[in-house]
């Protein structure tokens, strides 16, 4: 770790209060990866969270599949390791579950384009 990091949670670990002790020792808690890696994550569901008002055209079916899948490997994998992740698995799920209602928003999109270009052709004939 570095030399700041380091010295920010020795500093800190001073004026942690009693009661928050069990969450600050924990092997997920702030002071490791575990715990900020999850927390920065949100930045993801909040974005996602944003496109709800992007129109459905706008929407990029291959990153919405990626970050779906990711969220939903990931939400798995946070209850298999040591110690069990639960920030992690949240963030996970909630990036797994705004992307799949993007692709379904864009599915759905794709889906009235096709019939509206079958109907479009049928009333030329």
């Amino acid at each position: 770790m570095s030399v700041v990091y380091k010295a920010v949670i020795s500093a800190a670990d001073k004026v942690v209060p009693r009661g928050l002790r069990p969450l600050w020792e924990h092997p997920a808690g702030p002071k490791t990866i575990f715990f900020w890696a999850p927390a920065f994550k949100w930045g993801l569901v909040i974005a996602g969270i944003g496109d709800i008002t992007r129109p459905a055209e706008k929407i990029s079916i291959s990153q919405c599949s990626a970050l779906a899948a990711t969220g939903i490997v990931w939400s798995r994998y946070s209850l298999v390791i040591i110690p069990k992740n639960w920030s992690l698995f949240s963030v996970n799920v909630f990036v797994g579950a705004t992307n799949l209602y993007h692709l379904v928003r864009a599915f759905m999109y794709q889906q009235e384009q096709k019939k509206a270009l079958e109907n479009g052709s049928k009333s030329d004939n």
